[in-house]
């Protein structure tokens, strides 16, 4: 069994991550009870991770407006769903040269190359 301060290190450790916080920092780890020289460390060592994550958020919450979904792509997607399981094994892997004839057919039921 784990002593009170790493269990407790633990905890605000996966609270803060699933949290997507950065404010994990040596003096935030202190001042939420945990001592000195353990905080320093967890400081030392999350603090990159954390700086990634906020990095991530960041660029996930900048990308702006969905796409709209064209009419070709419904029609695709609808034909692909219907004639993939023609071209799977039984145990639902694609049989060799299946998803490439799968692909072709959905583009021919889905009526695409009309030049």
């Amino acid at each position: 069994m784990a002593c009170p301060n790493c269990n407790r290190l633990e905890r605000l450790l996966y609270a803060q991550i699933s949290a997507n916080s950065a404010a994990l920092t040596s003096a935030g780890l202190q001042s939420l009870g945990v001592n000195a020289g353990l905080s320093n460390a967890a400081g030392e060592l999350i603090g990159p991770m954390a700086a990634e994550e906020t990095i991530k958020a960041g660029r996930a919450v900048g990308r702006g407006a969905k796409r709209k979904v064209s009419a070709y792509n419904r029609k695709y997607k609808a034909a692909f769903k219907k004639v993939a399981p023609r071209y799977k094994l039984k145990n639902g892997k694609w049989s060799a040269g299946g998803f490439k004839k799968a692909v072709k057919e959905a583009h021919r039921i889905a009526g695409g190359k009309k030049r």
